[in-house]
């Protein structure tokens, strides 16, 4: 079938767009061992395959089942979950919790029940697509500030003629690595009566004294006027998300929240393993400064050898390349020579900036920042 009356002639078109222009993407299976050096995993603790992490995990799936069996307000809640979510508030310095099935999901659930019609949204350009995607889910308007630009978050407040104002951020932003003015920023939210979202995936385990987050680091953790959403998927190893805020707020989502009434909840299995991830986190906090410390390794030797990186403020250190053919070529080459790093172009980043990220973690070795700074330089540098 072809001609104008072919439903899916448009598709084969944007197929060979992308693979024209570099943008076609392909799933890559991994062998359940290889001897691939990860730095493209958002494992930063090493703990996804920990034993005792494995263990709790395998444990939960054959007491309570493979599956959560329903959502959480009819038969998905467990008593895993409600442990998970006090030991979760407890350890980030919040008043409740609340564990959804996924980080992604944590965030559109936070954001479209907190902000309405009668909301202003104020949100950083840089934030993650699945903040991007909250916003354009909710009903609020949206205003999109320049990346870490506290001043234009206060003038965005300033103008405002809606009842309620919402500021989101990323803690740490997933492409650079780079860490938000957060205190600022909650300064600036309060005396314009806002409340603060700030998305923690990528500073949980990772920012501040025991990985305890970048609220706590910026003394922030536990105001009322501050909602803070997590994923259990990179520092913990496991998977799903969570919403750490006021229990009034908690309660409103367990009402409101579209992502978690009608999603089916998280597998035990998964709650079981971010549960013991956190107790090897409050039993070994020094991961969180090891992961720190590799990544401004990997960032010095790649700056020493004329590689243009990010600083990073977390685990993320972030290469620009430019052009989103070569970056890909390079992901591709790298994975070949047994390096595994990521690759963003877009529509993950603009146009121009394609790059490869590097995510440190807490189990890598001297020789293994070595190896991969070498490989890097060598591979640009043809």
């Amino acid at each position: 079938m072809t001609g104008p009356t072919d439903p899916v002639a448009w598709l084969r078109e944007a197929a060979e767009t992308r693979e024209r222009t570099g943008m076609r993407r392909v799933l890559r299976p991994r062998p359940v061992d290889d001897d691939v050096l990860d730095l493209a995993s958002n494992d930063y603790l090493g703990l996804a395959r920990d034993p005792r992490v494995t263990a709790a995990a395998a444990d939960a799936a054959r007491r309570w089942g493979a599956g959560s069996t329903g959502s959480r307000l009819v038969t998905g809640s467990t008593e895993l979950h409600s442990r998970l979510e006090d030991r979760l508030a407890e350890f980030v310095g919040g008043e409740a919790a609340l564990v959804f099935s996924s980080g992604y999901l944590a965030n559109l659930g936070a954001l479209t029940a907190l902000a309405d019609a009668e909301t202003l949204v104020v949100s950083d350009a840089l934030n993650h697509a699945s903040v991007v995607d909250a916003c354009r889910l909710g009903r609020a308007t949206v205003v999109v500030t320049a990346h870490r630009d506290v001043r234009a978050v206060e003038d965005a407040l300033a103008r405002r003629t809606a009842s309620r104002a919402v500021v989101v951020t990323d803690a740490v932003f997933s492409v650079d690595g780079d860490l938000a003015p957060l205190a600022d920023l909650h300064a600036v939210a309060r005396a314009h009566g806002a409340l603060l979202v700030v998305d923690e995936a990528h500073s949980l385990g990772v920012i501040g004294e025991g990985g305890r987050g970048a609220c706590v680091d910026a003394g922030i953790a536990g105001e009322p006027d501050l909602v803070r959403t997590l994923t259990l998927s990179k520092a913990l190893g496991s998977q799903g998300g969570a919403v750490v805020a006021s229990s009034l707020v908690v309660e409103h989502l367990v009402n409101t929240a579209r992502a978690f009434i009608f999603d089916t909840a998280l597998a035990p299995a998964a709650a079981a393993g971010a549960a013991a991830a956190l107790e090897v986190l409050r039993a070994e906090p020094q991961r969180a400064a090891t992961v720190r410390r590799r990544a401004r390794e990997i960032f010095a030797g790649l700056r020493d050898a004329g590689v243009s990186s990010t600083a990073p403020d977390g685990a993320v250190v972030s290469v620009l390349v430019g052009d989103p053919g070569r970056a890909a070529h390079a992901a591709a080459t790298l994975l070949a020579d047994g390096l595994r790093v990521g690759c963003f172009r877009p529509p993950s980043v603009p146009d121009g900036v394609s790059r490869l990220r590097l995510t440190a973690r807490a189990d890598v070795t001297d020789d293994d920042v070595v190896r991969a700074v070498a490989a890097v330089t060598e591979v640009l540098s043809r």
